[in-house]
């Protein structure tokens, strides 16, 4: 605990200094002399409770990338690449003071990450006025593609589609026309629920009540005893493992809520979420982008090459799109690096005007395309339920359709 404070205080000292204390010195392009090697950086939760697997998942998936590709060549010369993880706490003053860490080292050539929606809004303005370049594997709030940020980039869902998808599938599939919901107040949680809300109530349902919750709390009985007051036949949670799984477990033991459907996205879909909530965990739904059927034989190579080299099952839902960031990123260097008496030169806008641009790129997620705003993904959502030993099981898909619809189509069984 002590430790973990220290290094808050340390990302809070660094934050405070300046914002962009370093962007001003940035170069606008990087050189890797013939014996040096060409860094990528990440950022991703690599501490806290319900977030670590997440961001050591998101590591994991860059780390299996470049085994697959552990050089770029440019003009005929093979240049090694290296992985700098950070932890960005996925917090706004993490993803802050992890933005002025990287921009302060001319050798990063891009970052993988942030990896919540909190730490990549405070980390792009700084990424912006340095001229580096993000992909994120996680972060979906709606808003960082409409913000005008010139450095971020995402290999996954917006939470735009992804929250069309849940409120479609609890009105249609699940036949529920009452929710309530609860966020824990970061723009991932909050942005998710805003479209959850939006979504239900244009088809018809009604939103009977609206709460939030502090990251850290434990105690939530008096908040879901106010909720069951209000009769919801299902509670949509937008946030994390930790707290997501303290809500269903009180709800379930506390305050007579055990009949009320509970529902969360990627923030509480596999991680530390079914070991903290138990045989509680029995019966939530949660939703994530899926890779394509497509590359499915793909994924589950990848999938079983992750468990052979670290000894566990993915800790979370973002490793193929992490690969893919990482893999986009490899891409772009080796499109714009020029390489001259042995020595590659990346320019940084020619590296971001690239990876905005980016069309057919076939990745594991699928065809990824990116429009200009840091939109490059368009995966389907996959809707699981949890079984009492903590497995899941698809039991919905949501794909775009014609004319900005959506279809969720039941899965069969």
């Amino acid at each position: 605990m002590v430790r973990r404070l220290l290094v808050v205080f340390v990302l809070l000292l660094i934050a405070a200094l300046g914002v962009t204390a370093y962007a001003q010195d940035a170069a606008p392009s990087v050189t890797v002399t013939a014996d040096g090697q060409v860094v990528i950086g990440l950022a991703a939760a690599l501490s806290g409770e319900g977030l670590a697997p997440f961001g050591e998942d998101i590591q994991r998936g860059a780390e299996l990338a470049l085994e697959d590709r552990p050089t770029v060549t440019v003009g005929g010369i093979e240049f090694p690449v290296s992985l700098d993880p950070q932890d960005d706490q996925c917090s706004a003053e993490g993803g802050q003071a992890i933005a002025n860490r990287f921009v302060s080292d001319a050798s990063v050539v891009a970052i993988v990450g942030p990896m919540c929606s909190s730490a990549c809004r405070a980390a792009a303005p700084i990424l912006d006025e340095a001229g580096y370049s993000s992909v994120s594997p996680s972060c979906t709030a709606p808003d960082l593609s409409t913000s005008e940020f010139s450095s971020f980039n995402r290999a996954v869902v917006s939470d735009a589609f992804q929250g069309r998808v849940a409120a479609q599938f609890i009105f249609d599939v699940l036949g529920l026309t009452s929710i309530a919901t609860i966020h824990d107040g970061s723009a991932y949680g909050e942005g998710l629920v805003n479209v959850v809300t939006a979504s239900f109530e244009a088809l018809g349902g009604s939103v009977v009540a609206a709460d939030a919750v502090n990251v850290g709390d434990t105690d939530f009985r008096g908040l879901l005893e106010d909720i069951v007051a209000a009769e919801p036949e299902l509670i949509y949670f937008g946030g994390f493992a930790a707290e997501g799984a303290r809500l269903v477990q009180q709800l379930k033991n506390d305050v007579d809520g055990g009949e009320i459907v509970f529902m969360g996205a990627d923030g509480i879909k596999g991680g530390e979420f079914p070991g903290l909530a138990g045989a509680d965990a029995e019966g939530v739904y949660t939703s994530s982008s899926i890779p394509s059927d497509a590359n499915k034989e793909a994924v589950d190579a990848l999938l079983a090459r992750y468990t052979e080299k670290y000894g566990i099952e993915p800790t979370g839902p973002f490793q193929v799109n992490s690969y893919d960031a990482t893999n986009m990123i490899l891409d772009a260097i080796e499109a714009v690096g020029v390489v001259t008496d042995g020595t590659l030169t990346v320019d940084r806008a020619a590296l971001s005007e690239y990876l905005r641009s980016i069309e057919g790129f076939e990745g594991l997620t699928g065809t990824l395309n990116c429009d200009g705003t840091g939109e490059c993904s368009a995966a389907d959502i996959g809707i699981d339920i949890y079984a009492a030993d903590g497995s899941l099981s698809t039991v919905a898909v949501g794909s775009p359709g014609d004319d900005n619809s959506i279809v969720v189509t039941a899965s069969e069984g």
